[in-house]
């Protein structure tokens, strides 16, 4: 099946090996990574980043197989679920900069299309969101609310 905004078929990509156990020089006091997890939300770090800082600054490569359970599982667990999905916001966040680039570069058609696949992105997967009640019902994307919903 083709990608959906590109013209590249196929499923090549990376792939974590899989494993039932952490390793043994990991980190693997479930409530140690807990805490961890805690702070670092506090922090305002995304789950994203959460996961990238305690794989390289506290050795724990894995946090599902320590934990048993995903970041964001974790997060909602303690109550510190963001308002936004990830990467609802991420993508938010694209189209921000690319309205901010075409503000000023007014003639660049090739990044006003890339801004109208990334709302469309955006629209796709609010709806998914808002089957799941991730999102409110009447929750709608606005390009000009845009700036006071990331910020």
């Amino acid at each position: 099946m083709a990608r959906m905004h590109s013209k590249g078929k196929g499923k090549s990509g990376s792939r974590k090996p899989h494993s039932e156990a952490p390793p043994e020089w990991s980190n693997t006091d479930k409530k140690d990574v807990e805490t961890l997890i805690a702070q670092l939300s506090n922090d305002g770090h995304s789950s994203a980043m959460i996961g990238m800082i305690l794989r390289d600054k506290h050795g724990v490569p894995d946090v599902r197989l320590v934990t048993g359970e995903r970041i964001s599982q974790t997060l909602a667990k303690l109550d510190a679920i963001p308002s936004y999905p990830e990467d609802l916001m991420s993508l938010m966040r694209r189209a921000l900069r690319l309205i901010d680039h075409l503000s000023t570069n007014g003639k660049d058609i090739h990044n006003r299309r890339q801004l109208e696949l990334c709302e469309s992105k955006i629209r796709r997967l609010s709806k998914y969101y808002k089957e799941t009640n991730q999102l409110d019902e009447d929750w709608t994307y606005k390009r000009d609310q845009l700036r006071l919903m990331v910020e």
